[in-house]
Order: C-alpha cells, then sequence, then structure tokens
C-alpha cells in the first residue's frame, strides 16, 4: 500500500505533477481486466506507476534504475523504494504473459477516440522500422529511409491523429507493406474502435459520404489500395505519384486552411475532380495541388469527395506531426530499444517473399544496370565512321546482344518462380522468426500513455508560452525537478512543492500549469489524498 512521508528535496519529485495526466489517459484502466499480478509487495500498480514515471523521466530502460537511488524514487512512488533492475524485468514479463497487453492497446485506443471523436475522424498511418543488431532473431532485412541501408528489423505501423497523439501500433516481423497491413490489422480495428460511423442507412443515402478518413504516404498512392479502402467506405488522403503535368497558376487561389490543434495559415491552393485508374477499373477522387513560392506544384488526391480543399490541404500537410513523433520517440522514449530477449517463430502459414525469387530478382536487376550502361556507353562514343570506330562500336553492340539475353532469361526464370511462399514450404534455416512481443506491446502501450500525458501538459502550458518546443522542455524540466511531499493526513491531503525553474517566466507559466493541476481536485489512486501541487 502506498504512503507517503514528509520529504525534504527528493529527486524527480516533479513526476508526480503529471499523475493526474497519467490517470486521465488510462494509466491505470487495464488493471484487473487486462492486467495483474500475483499478489507480493510490489502490486501491478505500482509497476504501472513506476514504468510511467520512468518514462517521463527519460530513464529509457530498467537498467538505468541502476543510476539512481532505489529509496529516492521510491518516495515519489509512495513505497521505501523502487524494484531493482531484475525485480522490474521479471515483473514486467509476468503482467505481460499472464495478461493481455495487445487488447488494453486497443481499449485505450477506444478510450482516447472517444474522448476527442473529431480528431477520431482523421487517422495517420505509417511504418516506422525498429531495427535490430542481434543474432537470436532471424528477422528479413528492408530498407530503412534514415540510415539509407537495407537492415533487419521489424516494421512498426503507427496509427496518430493530425496532433501526433498515439491511439495504437501494429508490429510485423514479416510484412507485405503499408496496404496489406492496412487492409488485413489496421482497418478491421478502426471499423470497431473509430467513434460517431454513420449508419448504413446514411451510407446507403449518400453515395460520396465516408465513415472516417486514412490519411498516408505516397507508398499507398495506388488505385489497389484506395478502392479497397473505399469499398469499406473508408475515405483516403494521400499524394498523387508521378505527376508530370503543371496546371495554370492562374487556377490556384490564396486561402486560409485550417491547421489542426487551431489556427490557419496560407496557401495557394487549386481544385479539380479527377480519376485514379487502371487497365481494368477507375475511381473517382478529388485533386488539390498546392503551389509553392519556388513554383513546385504538391498534388494531393483523395477519396473522400465530400471534403473541401483547404480541409484537404490541412490534413494532409499535418502529416509531418506524426514523423515529429518518430524522432521524439526515438529521442526522447527510445521506442526502438530491445525490452526482451529471445525470439519465436512465425506462424506456417505466414507468406515471405521466396529466396530463390529474391534472387533471381537481385540477378535481374543487376543484369539490367548492366545494359543500360553498355547503352549509354554506345551512345557516348563519337561519330567517326574509321574502322577502329566501327569496330568498338560493333563489340559493344555484341555485348549489349549477349547482356539483353540475360536479362530475358533471369526475367523468363523470375516469372516461372513464385514471389511468396508460406513459411513451413522454406528449408529451417531460411524461416524468419520474430522478437519476443508481449513486453513490447505492454511496454508501448506504457510510453504512448506517457506521451499524451506529456502532451497534455504541454497544451496547458501553451497557453503561457509561445513555442511548443519551449513548453516541452520546460515540462521535462518539471519530471526531473526536486520537490518537498508533505503529507496532511487529517485533512487527506498531499502536498508537493515543487522547486522553482530556471527563469521568472518560467516559474510564471509553471505556477499556473500546477494551479489548474490542483483545480481537478485529483486524489492519488492508491493513498486517496487529495494532491495540491504548488511551486516554491
Amino acid at each position: 500500500m502506498a504512503r507517503f512521508e514528509r520529504s525534504r528535496d527528493v529527486p524527480m519529485g516533479g513526476l508526480l505533477a503529471g499523475l493526474p495526466a497519467l490517470c486521465a489517459n488510462g494509466l491505470l484502466s487495464g488493471l484487473g481486466k487486462y492486467l495483474e499480478l500475483p499478489k507480493g509487495f510490489y502490486s501491478a500498480l505500482h509497476i504501472l506507476l513506476t514504468m510511467a514515471f520512468m518514462a517521463l523521466g527519460r530513464i529509457r530502460r530498467p537498467e538505468g534504475l541502476r543510476h539512481l537511488p532505489p529509496g529516492e524514487l521510491g518516495k515519489v512512488v509512495g513505497l521505501d523504494r523502487v524494484p531493482e533492475v531484475r525485480t522490474l524485468r521479471e515483473k514486467i514479463t509476468a503482467m505481460a504473459t499472464q495478461g493481455n497487453p495487445g487488447a488494453w492497446i486497443m481499449a485505450l485506443a477506444k478510450l482516447w477516440m472517444e474522448n476527442e471523436p473529431e480528431e477520431a475522424g482523421y487517422l495517420y498511418v505509417d511504418g516506422h522500422i525498429r531495427v535490430y543488431h542481434g543474432d537470436i532473431a532471424t528477422l528479413p532485412r528492408r530498407f530503412v529511409s534514415r540510415e539509407r541501408l537495407c537492415l533487419r528489423g521489424t516494421t512498426d505501423y503507427w496509427v496518430n491523429d493530425a496532433l501526433g497523439r498515439p491511439f495504437f501500433v501494429v508490429s510485423k516481423a514479416v510484412t507485405g507493406g503499408l496496404a496489406t497491413t492496412l487492409i488485413e490489422d489496421i482497418v478491421p480495428e478502426l471499423l470497431k474502435t473509430v467513434p460517431g460511423q454513420p449508419t448504413k442507412e446514411a451510407l446507403d443515402a449518400d453515395p460520396m459520404l465516408h465513415r472516417f478518413v486514412v490519411v498516408f504516404d505516397r507508398e499507398g498512392a495506388t488505385h489497389s489500395l484506395l478502392s479497397q479502402l473505399w469499398d469499406k467506405r473508408i475515405g483516403a488522403i494521400t499524394y498523387r505519384k508521378n505527376v508530370k503535368d503543371l496546371w495554370p497558376e492562374s487556377e490556384f487561389i490564396t486561402q486560409e486552411v485550417p491547421v489542426p490543434g487551431g489556427g490557419n495559415t496560407c496557401m495557394k491552393l487549386a481544385m479539380r475532380h479527377s480519376t485514379l485508374a487502371t487497365k481494368e477499373a477507375s475511381l473517382p477522387v478529388v485533386e488539390v495541388r498546392r503551389l509553392t513560392e519556388s513554383g513546385h506544384q504538391t498534388a494531393v488526391i483523395t477519396s473522400a469527395r465530400h471534403l473541401g480543399n483547404t480541409v484537404i490541404a490541412g490534413r494532409m500537410f499535418a502529416r509531418w506531426c506524426q514523423e515529429n513523433f518518430f524522432a521524439y520517440m526515438m529521442e526522447h522514449y527510445e521506442i526502438d530499444g530491445l525490452i526482451q530477449y529471445g525470439a519465436e517463430s512465425l506462424p506456417d502459414t505466414v507468406l515471405t517473399v521466396n529466396p530463390a525469387w529474391r534472387k533471381l530478382d537481385k540477378a535481374a536487376r543487376k543484369a539490367l544496370t548492366m545494359v543500360r550502361k553498355l547503352h549509354a556507353k554506345l551512345g557516348a562514343m563519337g561519330k567517326e565512321e574509321t574502322g577502329l570506330e566501327m569496330q568498338k562500336k560493333a563489340e559493344c553492340v555484341q555485348d549489349i546482344q549477349t547482356a539483353q539475353i540475360e536479362l530475358e532469361q533471369l526475367r523468363l526464370e523470375r516469372r516461372k518462380t513464385t514471389k511468396k511462399v508460406q513459411l513451413d514450404t522454406l528449408p529451417e534455416d531460411q524461416r524468419p522468426s520474430q522478437l519476443l512481443p508481449l513486453n513490447k506491446q505492454f511496454t508501448d502501450a506504457v510510453k504512448m500513455i506517457a506521451y499524451r500525458a506529456e502532451t497534455a501538459l504541454v497544451a496547458i502550458l501553451r497557453r503561457h508560452l509561445k513555442k511548443e518546443e519551449e513548453a516541452r522542455a520546460l515540462v521535462r524540466e518539471l519530471f526531473v525537478s526536486t520537490a518537498d511531499i508533505e503529507p496532511d493526513e487529517a485533512n487527506n491531503i498531499l502536498r508537493v512543492r515543487i522547486h522553482r525553474m530556471a527563469c521568472p517566466a518560467h516559474d510564471k507559466a509553471m505556477a499556473a500549469l500546477l494551479a489548474e493541476i490542483s483545480e481537478l481536485q485529483f486524489c492519488h489512486p492508491e493513498a486517496g489524498a487529495k494532491m495540491v501541487f504548488t511551486l516554491v
């Protein structure tokens, strides 16, 4: 049972100011239903509080507790000491394996969407590769754009809102790409989770009405994916591929575009009704283009034709929030960190790229490169018709013919080879495996809650500070600030006196934040005392 003693100058005592936001975002919502622990000194609530405080305090891994006095951090949790590294890892594994962290994540996603149904109507989906450098698991290679290399890893597909706040994540050791994961794994969950979807009668009455909108990058800008989504009456916004034509500049009009989260910005926009077609079928879309000062035209298409051009542009260009989310989470929350050692086999029915097809494909690409180089060599030769020049050209033409024959043979063999096969058809040493997933799911859920709690405090500080970066830095400073903890048992109050910030402007903003948190009259989830925060 948590119990607070009168303590002075408690390191990282400012973490207690994040507790109301953590609980408001569902930190304790899974207790008894999705998360549990056998009876012991540390309950599931204590482990959740410890993990959430570690995330807010930028203690990225359990090993980071070795550099902190366990008794000092225990004062923040309300215990005589926090668990040591080995104990914490054992408790995390027990909670993940005995509970259901995947179901908890989806329950959290439903809670967050219901709290803000307007933002849940526009969902941003993108893949993030979690690189693996170990040798326990055999993970497929994939191109990592930030490294510009093909590396082994797991692809995490994140679903966020326009402000970058996460809803849930789907991890795939073997993936068919964004389109496959979106249709098979993400959309079924969204159909069950997104609130405020129109009824079947409303959809039948209006052929252009959509349930909700998903936003993604050019990887998904295909007729196949957009038409599959629209079959379920899900709108999509993405960039258009292979844009070669230019619209007249006279079509572009300067308009105020609403920015998600508040505010407006000006853009030069033009809109046309268009189609996204293949040989067999076509899909009507709306195309919006933005004209930049340099004269570049950025083309955006959507199957949600009810939306206006300013909404389409504002929602599409808000995608940078998700990229910022990835960068921030890697730097401050270490979402790529290895949580648990070990690997497990994938189901035998999982489809993966045939190693024989991949080998032929690599050889065919290499042969194609050689043909192009020889054509370039032939084109660079002079126009002289001397005997020596003619001989060189003849030799080059012969080399091109030989390389072309080899290329056609490789392409023929590649066509005859199945591109994807089931794992059970591969030799044991060629079968990919995956990292143990449950601990990662559990810690990802806690980190998502911590990020959302931090973002909620940043939103309050933005009323007093101009820049979001300054507000985030001040919140991070709050979490590591020293504080005095003074329980008032007679009045059932827990007073947390946080020491001042670095400058008067930050003191003023922080005092306003703490006053607003105190007005919530939040009670500690275990001690039951009302928490009051002040700046001293």
